[in-house]
C-alpha cells in the first residue's frame, strides 16, 4: 500500500456519488452502482488495514502537496491507528447503509440516485476528515461534510425535517467557526516561534504544546467547542434528538455511527497533543460534562416514547463514557474510548437498523404502538435483543470490552467520576430491556400492528396482524454487524493492537504517566 491508496479511499466515494446522482432516472441502476462503489471501498479499506504497521511510524501512508503555499496550507493526509479504525468503520457501514436503503420510501419527487449519491459523498468527506493532517484542511472538510448531511435530513426526513436540518447545520457550523479562530491563533503563535506560519499538525503539536497555559486554554476552548458539539456533550447536545428523530433511519446510522465520532477523534488528535497543559487544567470540567451526559442521557432514554429519540439519548450517554475515557488520561481508558467509538458504531448502527425494520412494518415511531412482536417476527426480535444486549455492554458482546477498559482505566485517576458513570450501566439495562419488553413481549397489540374494526386493542391471534419477519435482504444487511458484535466481543485483539500504539503516543504527548503503572494518582 502507498499514500495514493489513502487518497483513493476518499476520492472513490466522491466519484461514486457523482455517478450515482447522475442516474436519477433509473433507481434500480443507481442502487446497484452505489452498492458496487461501497463494496469496492470496503475492499480497499481492508487492504489498507492489512498493510498498516502498528509498530511503525505514528503517521503512515502520508502525502502532502501545496494548496495555499503563501499561508503554509497543504493537502496533507496520513493515518494513525485511531484514524485507521474509524476509516474502516466508515467503509464497513457504506454497503450496510446502501443495502438497508434498498427499499427506502423516499418523499415525492425524490430519487434513489440523489439519496444514495449524497450518502456516498458523505462517506468520502468523512474519510477525508479522519485522514487530514493539515489543521486548516481538517477544518475545511469538517465544515463541508455538514452539507450532504444537511440535504439528507432536510430533503428526505420527516415532517419537521427542515427545522432539524437547520438546527444541525447551525450548531455544527458555529462550532467550526470557533475551531477556525483557534486554528488561526495556533498559526500565529507558530509564526512567532518559527518565523513562518504553518497548519501542519505535527509541527503545531511540537510548537504549541510549549505555549503558556493561558494561551493554550484560549486555543483549547475553540477546538473544544467544535468537538463537544459534534460529539455531542451536554449541554450542546440538543440538535441530536431532533436530527435523529427526523432523519431517515439509514441517515441516522451515518449521523450517530460516523459523524458524531469526529468529535471524539478531535479530542484525541488535536486537543490533547496540541494543548496538553490546558487539557489537564480543564479536564475536571470535561469530566463533569461527561458524567452528566451519561446519567442525563440514560434517564431521558428510559422515559422516551419515540423510538428514534430513544436512540439519540442512548448515544448521548455513550458519548459521555467515551469522553470520560479520553480525559481520565490513562492508556487503558483511552484505548477503551477509541474501541468504544468503533463498537458504538456497530452496536448502535445495528440497533438503529432493527428499529428501522420495526418502523417499516408498523409505520409509526411511537413505542406504545407496538407490542408482542416476537410472536410475529421472532428473528427480528432475536436480533433486536442481540443489538440491545450489545448496547448495554453484556459480557460476550463487543461493547463490553470497551466499557470495561474505560472504567478500569479511569478509576485509578478519577474514582468518583468513574463510579458515577458506572451507574449508567445499571440504567442501560433498564432502558434496553424495558424497550425490548414493550415491543416484543406479551400479546400482539398496538395501533401499528393490529387494525380491529372496533378500534385498537390487544389481539391474541397473530394472524390478524399485518406484519412479516425479516426478509433475506434484511438478514444480509444485518449479518456483518452480527458477526462484529459477537466477534469483537470474543476476540477484540485486532482492534486493540492497532489503536494502542497511537494512544500510547498521545499519552506521551500529554506528558502524563499512566496511573495504572503507578498504582494510583
Amino acid at each position: 500500500m502507498n499514500a495514493a491508496s489513502l487518497v483513493t479511499l476518499m476520492v472513490l466515494p466522491l466519484l461514486g456519488g457523482a455517478v450515482v446522482a447522475s442516474l436519477r432516472g433509473n433507481d434500480r441502476l443507481a442502487k446497484q452502482v452505489a452498492l458496487g462503489f461501497s463494496l469496492v471501498e470496503l475492499v480497499l479499506a481492508a487492504v489498507l488495514w492489512a498493510g498498516y504497521d502498528p509498530a511503525g511510524a505514528r503517521l503512515q501512508l502520508t502525502s502532502s502537496v501545496d494548496w495555499i503555499a503563501a499561508f503554509g496550507v497543504h493537502l496533507s493526509f496520513g493515518v494513525d491507528g485511531i484514524a485507521l479504525v474509524m476509516i474502516a468503520v466508515v467503509a464497513l457501514l457504506g454497503p450496510v447503509v446502501v443495502g438497508a436503503a434498498w427499499r427506502e420510501k423516499l418523499p415525492a419527487a425524490r430519487t434513489a440516485g440523489g439519496f444514495l449519491g449524497l450518502i456516498l459523498v458523505q462517506q468520502g468527506l468523512v474519510v477525508g476528515v479522519f485522514a487530514a493532517t493539515d489543521v486548516f484542511l481538517f477544518y475545511v472538510l469538517f465544515e463541508i461534510m455538514l452539507i450532504p448531511m444537511y440535504f439528507l435530513i432536510g430533503g428526505y426526513g420527516g415532517a419537521r425535517r427542515q427545522y432539524a436540518a437547520v438546527k444541525f447545520f447551525l450548531y455544527s457550523f458555529l462550532g467550526g467557526l470557533f475551531m477556525l479562530a483557534s486554528a488561526i491563533g495556533a498559526y500565529v503563535y507558530a509564526a512567532g516561534r518559527l518565523g513562518r506560519g504553518t497548519f501542519d499538525w505535527a509541527t503545531l503539536v511540537a510548537v504549541v504544546r510549549d505555549a503558556p497555559l493561558s494561551t493554550q486554554i484560549w486555543l483549547f476552548l475553540g477546538f473544544f467547542a467544535a468537538f463537544a458539539i459534534k460529539a455531542p456533550l451536554v449541554p450542546v447536545h440538543t440538535w441530536l434528538p431532533d436530527a435523529a428523530a427526523e432523519a431517515p433511519i439509514v441517515v441516522s446510522v451515518i449521523l450517530v455511527g460516523v459523524l458524531d465520532k469526529v468529535g471524539m477523534f478531535g479530542f484525541l488528535r488535536y486537543l490533547l497533543p496540541m494543548f496538553p497543559k490546558a487539557s489537564q487544567e480543564l479536564a475536571p470540567l470535561v469530566l463533569v460534562l461527561a458524567v452528566v451526559g451519561v446519567l442525563y442521557g440514560s434517564l431521558l432514554a428510559t422515559g422516551q416514547r419515540d423510538l428514534k429519540r430513544f436512540i439519540a439519548y442512548v448515544s448521548i450517554a455513550h458519548f459521555g463514557f467515551m469522553a470520560l475515557g479520553v480525559f481520565a488520561f490513562s492508556t487503558q481508558s483511552q484505548v477503551g474510548a477509541v474501541s468504544y467509538m468503533i463498537n458504538h458504531s456497530v452496536a448502535t448502527g445495528m440497533l438503529l437498523l432493527v428499529i428501522g425494520m420495526v418502523i417499516a412494518r408498523g409505520g409509526s415511531t411511537r413505542i406504545s404502538d407496538y407490542g408482542g412482536m416476537a410472536r410475529l417476527t421472532p428473528v427480528l426480535g432475536g436480533l433486536f435483543l442481540l443489538a440491545g444486549l450489545s448496547t448495554l455492554s453484556l459480557p460476550g458482546t463487543n461493547s463490553f470490552v470497551s466499557e470495561f477498559l474505560v472504567l478500569l482505566g479511569s478509576y485509578p485517576r478519577e474514582p468518583v467520576y468513574t463510579v458515577l458513570a458506572a451507574l449508567g450501566m445499571v440504567l442501560a439495562a433498564v432502558y434496553v430491556l424495558w424497550l425490548y419488553q414493550r415491543l416484543f413481549h406479551g400479546p400482539v397489540r398496538g395501533d401499528a400492528l393490529v387494525g380491529l374494526a372496533s378500534g385498537p386493542g390487544a389481539v391474541e391471534d397473530p394472524a390478524r396482524a399485518k406484519v412479516s419477519d425479516l426478509s433475506a435482504r434484511e438478514l444480509v444487511v444485518l449479518a456483518p454487524l452480527v458477526v462484529l458484535v459477537l466477534g469483537l466481543g470474543i476476540y477484540p485483539k485486532p482492534v486493540l493492537d492497532v489503536v494502542t500504539p497511537s494512544v500510547s503516543a498521545t499519552m506521551t504527548e500529554v506528558g502524563l504517566a499512566d496511573p495504572v503503572a503507578q498504582g494510583g494518582k
